[in-house]
């Protein structure tokens, strides 16, 4: 068989010799991360529900380029440009990601399942029990999205690209797709991919921050939680009616948000046992899946090699790490103005990447004080980051759009 024959044969290798060396060199680097985000997954080092198919896709799609035409090259799994009615009827017949990802991914739809997903799993009662000190603490954690929209219109972004790559700091998946969706929609895709790809590092990295901040001596403080009140159900109920419709009226462009996680939160607690089955199994998790595989699909090299995606790495962390930083000097403001009383350690969990930072804060408490429960404060503080998240997404597309 001579060598024009067999890259005829087998197309994926001969886009890879044929292409642009830097194109090529990418798609290794990223079939190599693929597999690796697959492997970390599998074993519990990174977030299994979205890594694993994250890192099937972004592996298969660099692989799977072939010949479209005599010109082109591309895939059959999705086109994320495609806006041309012709054209998008027919990636809808040929590409087979291509219907989940136009009428579930592209347009925000599956933000808001997400958001139904875990408004489903969310006690509400944390936040209503100590209210003022879990919004405080999300207001602190609120510093890498603040800090990072001057860096990234310092450095060359427009005020929408900026605004959309800062909410990477609330660390809401959801919200960052949403909100950079409507703002930067040529860089939707790669904020979008830099978002979920550091929120599921989080889950390693910000146990280090933790320790470099909180001496082990204040890791180790007890909460009281005998004094923590009852929250009944229908004060649940109302609570998540009025502040939904509140902050509908106020922010109407965040409105499918806000609605679909305070709803899941009242069919919660009316235990509506049909909706709850529906929700937290088929919508939470069919969703999850369906991002994590789309986000990998989307990592195609021609995509990620955008000259504009490096900053967005850059930026990216640096939200997340400076809100981890603003969250944990919130738990330090508690701590004195409790006087000892308040574990500082539970400020990382006003970073919002519901349940991901409350569950660090606690596993890094309980290293050092096995007795010690800080859960349902940390909860708190994380359902309150979800809500200023998305006060401050809501006010940056208010402005800007």
């Amino acid at each position: 068989m001579s060598g024009a024959d067999f890259l005829n044969l087998f197309q994926g290798i001969a886009t890879m010799v044929s292409g642009d060396p830097l194109i090529t060199a990418g798609r290794i680097m990223l079939i190599i991360a693929g597999i690796t985000l697959v492997f970390l997954g599998a074993k519990g080092t990174l977030e299994p529900l979205i890594m694993i198919p994250m890192g099937m896709g972004m592996a298969s799609v660099n692989a799977a380029v072939l010949y479209l035409s005599a010109t082109t090259t591309g895939t059959i799994f999705i086109d994320p440009m495609v806006s041309d009615p012709a054209k998008l009827f027919d990636a809808l017949q040929i590409n087979f990601l291509q219907p989940i990802y136009t009428f579930t991914f592209s347009n925000g739809l599956i933000a808001c399942l997400l958001f139904l997903g875990i408004g489903v799993i969310t006690d509400i009662g944390y936040i209503m029990m100590a209210p003022f000190k879990g919004m405080l603490i999300a207001i602190f954690a609120e510093l890498g999205t603040i800090l990072t929209f001057p860096l990234a219109v310092w450095i060359g972004l427009t005020y929408k690209e900026a605004a959309a790559i800062s909410v990477v700091g609330g660390a809401d998946g959801p919200m960052v797709l949403f909100t950079s969706l409507i703002l930067a929609k040529d860089l939707f895709v790669p904020i979008t991919i830099v978002a979920y790809l550091y929120l599921s590092l989080t889950y390693g990295g910000y146990p280090y921050l933790i320790r470099l901040m909180v001496p082990k001596r204040l890791r180790g403080i007890k909460m009281d939680l005998k004094n923590i009140p009852k929250i009944s159900r229908m004060e649940k109920i109302t609570f998540s009616v009025i502040t939904s419709t509140i902050l509908c009226l106020l922010f109407p462009v965040a409105a499918p948000l806000f609605m679909s996680f305070f709803l899941g939160v009242i069919i919660k607690e009316s235990g509506v046992k049909r909706f709850l089955e529906f929700l937290e199994g088929p919508v939470l998790y069919g969703a999850t899946f369906f991002l994590g595989l789309l986000l990998g699909v989307l990592c195609e090299a021609s995509t990620i090699l955008n000259p504009k995606v490096m900053n967005l790495l850059i930026l990216g962390i640096f939200a997340l790490l400076l809100s981890g930083i603003g969250g944990i000097l919130g738990g330090y403001v508690l701590y004195f103005a409790t006087k000892g009383k308040f574990n500082p350690v539970i400020g990382i969990a006003g970073v919002s990447c519901i349940p991901t930072t409350a569950k660090v804060a606690q596993k890094e408490i309980q290293k050092v004080n096995h007795r010690a429960i800080i859960l349902p404060y940390a909860m708190g503080a994380s359902v309150s980051g979800v809500i200023t998240t998305a006060i401050i997404a809501g006010i940056f597309v208010t402005i800007l759009r």
